[in-house]
């Protein structure tokens, strides 16, 4: 699982800083997670093949987390894009980007599919034989949810040493892969779990921006492997979150330690700070195991 940073700054984009973006690669998948404005040129930046992004999942309808996604899929059309584009979203995404590609008169000419989000519960918006994503409602000035991203268990690995020390014949060896037990020739059955290795650890991955401090999502977010969570400001500016509905690199801490997550990387930074590095300061105050996203940062999951 490999996580890459396009962009985790909030509000305007600076020419050196870009607005909430990221790519999530997961069992073949490759995950595009909002899409602020400049998207499409940071994945040209970090050389992220286009073609492999199917799903397109959008926390919430503030232009700092969606209006690059206009020019995204009109760029799809130009390069010749032929297969099913699923966008994931909030309630009028669709509205809003079918408005866009009529006024240009751009429509697709590959199946765009919209899939709208309204329930304030989390649900299972995203399933594979190898990955699941469901929602987790935030709470932020507008309707708004995270994505948790689980890998599946793969099946056991069956253990050659094993099944040739209990004389098991080759033409059982697909079946016990899939949780068959083994059958000696004189009929004596070996349990699967003696033939065979645990699968590796299954990975999960936590999208959480925009919001405030909200301990509702903590059963959601429960020992995932990595949290991303906004931090929009230091504590100093605490008092501005209740009225904007954003968190304090402190207060993603706390929910990072609550969780009892592996790992926690903040992003959604305001621009008024001097440098990052505080944010990373104040969180491990809190949750040693803080880092910081940045543009064009990648971290193996």
């Amino acid at each position: 699982m490999k996580l890459t940073i396009l962009g985790c700054y909030s509000a305007t984009p600076r020419t050196f800083t870009n607005p909430t973006a990221q790519v999530l690669e997961i069992k073949g998948h490759l995950f595009l997670i909002d899409c602020g404005e400049g998207t499409q040129v940071q994945l040209r930046r970090y050389r992220i093949k286009f073609s492999r992004i199917n799903h397109i999942f959008i926390s919430h309808l503030h232009g700092d987390h969606f209006f690059g996604l206009p020019g995204l899929i009109s760029t799809f059309r130009l390069l010749g894009r032929e297969k099913p584009l699923h966008v994931y979203g909030p309630k009028g995404i669709k509205e809003a980007i079918t408005l866009f590609l009529k006024l240009g008169d751009s429509w697709t000419n590959y199946p765009l599919i919209f899939h709208e989000l309204d329930s304030k519960d989390s649900e299972l918006i995203f399933e594979d034989d190898t990955v699941s994503v469901r929602t987790i409602p935030l709470k932020h000035r507008v309707y708004t949810n995270g994505f948790l991203f689980e890998e599946k268990p793969a099946p056991r690995k069956l253990n050659i040493q094993a099944v040739e020390k209990w004389g098991i014949d080759r033409s059982q060896y697909g079946a016990i892969k899939n949780g068959a037990d083994g059958v000696q020739g004189d009929g004596t059955i070996i349990p699967n779990i003696d033939l065979t290795e645990d699968p590796p650890k299954t990975k999960s991955y936590a999208f959480c921006s925009d919001t405030k401090y909200n301990e509702d999502i903590l059963p959601l977010i429960q020992n995932v492997d990595t949290l991303y969570h906004e931090s929009t400001f230091l504590e100093s500016e605490a008092h501005l979150c209740e009225k904007t509905k954003h968190s304090t690199a402190k207060q993603a801490a706390q929910i990072a330690k609550k969780g009892q997550v592996g790992k926690l990387i903040l992003g959604h930074y305001s621009t008024r700070y001097g440098s990052i590095e505080l944010f990373r300061e104040e969180a491990q105050t809190i949750f040693p195991n803080s880092e910081l996203a940045d543009d064009g940062k990648s971290f193996e999951l």
